[in-house]
């Protein structure tokens, strides 16, 4: 069975614990908890080198990292002590020291799906994700070699788009945080459920046409989901379809349009991720996700002075005083895709779908399917955001298919649904 590479933790200097046996690679036990750079090398317990490698002597050894960042610039963002098994290992990156998890596939999947939800959903919906998620791992590594890397897309004087590719993980496969997929060691991977929906799928993916399925997903699609060239490369597999998320097949409308999107954005239609049943809720999303109360339909308002100085800040350009913001292009499910920012000194187009979030937020909104009011009030100018969805929406929406499986869908009815024309596969 494969292993991966992940990339969990980058600083100055990074402290860690052994629990068990390890074996170093520079031939000495552990005796001091930390690893740090000195004269471009790694320095630990008086030894400098280029890699230190810790290697398990037995299952039962695991390793704990402390101030790992979770939810790096969401707005969830914090600190946390996380233990994982496997291999660890430390190179030196940019200056800093890199810490990376060396990891069977299988117990790489038990923590991602634990890490990405509440370990207490349906056994269906895990055995889905399961599935999703080792999809996504292989497609990402078998298409390294074959895409180009890091931020991609162009920028002139009047505009800006870009993208931002898994694929730019060069020392290691997939780093460990929402850029890649959530993997937070065993630290929350103990729910038995967990473990057997891995082990009841091991080896599945999702093929199309004899590839393994690029099986993107979002937290919350809003009700509508999204196509790939929204909001990556301009092409679209034609297992990512945009389709309304709801059980009675109601048809697409058009939300492209302005006036379409904005009757979608301000009403509440049923969808499978709409729901606000907080037992529901408590078995598919983690402590930190719950803090987001209104991810179907939400609403954020900044002053004019407040929006002006995050653009400002988050972008790189001053535009002075934030007059409008114009959507000029939205994809199927009114994401919009490139978008006017007009201030009073500059006005630039900001795209892809990624970009125009992190723009208009400290850290990032929660999903570029939005509409915005202008509103004056004791002189006093407001912009009002409204928007719908929680990710960029493409291929299985988490809670969608949480709540298919809390109402009695199978793992492959799941599937079906969210990468229609996709089979299940053993690879």
């Amino acid at each position: 069975m494969r292993s991966v590479d992940i990339g969990i933790l980058r600083a100055c200097e990074i402290k860690f614990d052994l629990i068990g046996d390890f074996s170093s690679n520079i031939g000495i036990s552990s005796a001091k908890n930390a690893v740090s750079i000195e004269n471009g090398k790694l320095f630990y317990n008086g030894i400098y080198c280029n890699e230190l490698v810790f290697s398990p002597c037995n299952d039962e050894a695991a390793f704990t990292l402390h101030d790992v960042v979770i939810g790096v610039n969401f707005h969830w963002q914090r600190k946390e002590s996380q233990t994982f098994k496997g291999e660890l290992r430390f190179i030196v990156e940019d200056g800093e020291v890199r810490a990376i998890n060396r990891i069977d596939v299988e117990e790489y999947l038990v923590s991602v799906i634990s890490s990405e939800m509440s370990a207490n959903s349906s056994l269906e919906f895990l055995k889905a994700h399961a599935i999703v998620s080792r999809s996504w791992l292989y497609a990402q590594i078998l298409r390294k070699n074959r895409v180009k890397q890091g931020v991609l897309g162009w920028e002139n004087e009047e505009e800006i788009v870009r993208w931002y590719a898994r694929e730019d993980h060069t020392l290691f496969d997939l780093c460990a945080d929402d850029h890649c997929q959530r993997y937070q060691g065993i630290t929350r991977a103990q729910n038995p459920n967990v473990e057997r929906a891995v082990k009841e799928t091991a080896g599945l993916v999702l093929k199309y046409g004899g590839e393994v399925c690029d099986a993107r997903f979002s937290k919350c699609c809003g009700g509508v989901t999204e196509l790939f060239s929204s909001c990556w490369e301009d092409e679209n597999p034609d297992y990512l379809q945009a389709f309304r998320d709801c059980e009675n097949g109601a048809s697409l409308p058009d939300l492209t349009t302005e006036e379409g999107a904005r009757m979608w954005i301000e009403s509440e239609p049923p969808a499978y991720c709409f729901t606000n049943d907080k037992k529901v809720l408590s078995q598919i999303l983690n402590g930190y996700d719950r803090e987001t109360n209104d991810f179907y339909r939400w609403r954020v308002v900044y002053t004019q002075e407040e929006l002006s100085a995050i653009v400002a800040e988050r972008s790189g350009f001053d535009f002075g005083l934030i007059k409008e913001l114009v959507p000029l292009q939205r994809g199927a499910s009114g994401r919009i895709t490139r978008l006017s920012v007009v201030g009073s000194k500059a006005t630039r187009v900001v795209g892809k779908e990624l970009e125009i979030r992190r723009w208009l937020s400290k850290s990032h909104l929660y999903s570029s399917a939005f509409v915005v009011d202008n509103i004056v009030r004791n002189g006093k100018t407001y912009f009002a955001i409204k928007g719908a969805g929680w990710g960029h929406g493409v291929g299985l929406c988490q809670v969608g298919a949480a709540v298919m499986g809390e109402n009695g869908a199978s793992y492959v009815e799941i599937l079906n649904h969210y990468y229609p024309g996709a089979e299940i596969k053993c690879l």
